[in-house]
């Protein structure tokens, strides 16, 4: 079912909340009343309010006999914050309608079922194909225990990442680069390898028209398995938290080198000489990470596209032509053996961004 008028305001809601509301879902609520619209709100940092109360108090009075229309099946249970089944009870509230339903073992239908208790008409499914995709990463963390995981490569026309020698900057354009700092500030983490911060040592942070105030930050991670990266690295700067994944075959010397510059030491098994990604996934996903970006580079996604660990596929494509066999190609690993054995991707996207070409799918 599409979203209706005021789901979608809900919608809108719910996206100011991507990565500040993180381990919760990022969820919009509005209220109506009288086919007006009285209050609205979304999902505040851990341990504050939920977006139905936000909405709510908006609201004030008005909440009385409105209908309420939320993005994620209400709350039940009591957790950092009371039972939002029990806030739209107590406001008064006569309908509540919601886009899908919450897989959360402590949630799951109970919701749904406290407020029919408690008299309010409720009905589903208002918007659940936008709030499924909204919620993409939360609800793959909820019923796996992994965080969703998206795969970002920029890319020539021939499939290079950087030239011959290595440089890589830049290949997509400034509208590209605009897009790719806003998506940043709506994730949890983000994944790079060591050879990555050697060669470019980037900050890795969210700059969405240059700016670092007020945005949300993900986690940083870097993939260093053998202890190669410099504690000085602007990717462990102390202004937004770093995570160093690397395995028994780093010193500790530099361990703890890292640790004095601020940084948190992961330690992790190896698989083939590397990190496990698998583990890594397991590790970021017990923090509450729900969604998770790769930005490579071509050993990186190789193995993560090999253990099949990928859910996403941002590439964008710029209208170049590099050349050179032993440039670098942003998916390496061992591959498909056969065209038959590649992997494709589903419900595809492609939009400009500016020169460049964007391609959104799931693998």
């Amino acid at each position: 079912m599409p979203a209706s008028q005021f789901m979608r305001l809900a919608l809108e809601e719910a996206r100011l909340a991507l990565g500040w509301s993180s381990p919760n879902p990022a969820v919009g609520a509005v209220v109506v009343r009288d086919g007006q619209v009285v209050g609205r709100g979304h999902t505040q940092p851990p341990g504050q309010s939920h977006a139905e109360v936000m909405a709510l108090a908006d609201a004030g009075d008005q909440a009385w006999g409105a209908t309420v229309y939320v993005t994620l099946e209400p709350c039940g249970h009591q957790g950092r914050t009371p039972p939002c089944t029990r806030a739209l009870s107590a406001a008064g509230v006569a309908e509540v309608v919601y886009a899908i339903e919450d897989p959360d073992p402590n949630v799951r239908g109970d919701g749904h079922r406290q407020l029919e208790e408690a008299g309010i008409r409720v009905t589903s499914g208002d918007g659940a194909e936008e709030s499924s995709l909204l919620l993409e990463g939360y609800l793959k963390q909820r019923q796996t225990g992994l965080p969703f995981v998206i795969a970002k490569f920029a890319t020539s026309l021939d499939g290079r990442i950087a030239s011959a020698s290595g440089d890589s900057r830049w290949i997509s354009g400034p509208e590209a680069r605009e897009w790719a700092h806003s998506v940043r500030a709506t994730l949890d983490a983000i994944v790079l390898g060591s050879g990555t911060v050697l060669a470019d040592n980037p900050q890795l942070t969210a700059r969405p028209a240059g700016m670092t105030e007020g945005v949300h930050q993900p986690l940083r991670v870097v993939l260093d398995s053998t202890g190669h990266i410099s504690s000085k690295a602007s990717v462990l700067s102390r202004d937004t938290p770093s995570v160093v994944a690397t395995t028994a075959a780093s010193s500790p010397s530099w361990q703890q080198e890292l640790r004095d510059a601020g940084a948190e030491v992961l330690l992790l098994p190896a698989r083939n000489g590397h990190v496990d990604l698998e583990a890594l996934l397991r590790a970021l996903g017990e923090r509450g990470c729900l969604t998770v970006l790769f930005e490579g580079g071509g050993k990186v996604l190789g193995s993560l596209f090999d253990a099949k660990l990928v859910d996403r596929v941002h590439a964008v494509v710029a209208p170049m032509i590099v050349g050179a066999s032993y440039a670098p190609s942003p998916v390496m690993g061992y591959g498909a053996q056969r065209m038959a054995e590649a992997l494709r991707l589903r419900e595809v996207q492609v939009e400009r961004l500016g020169a460049d070409i964007l391609v959104n799918g799931l693998v």
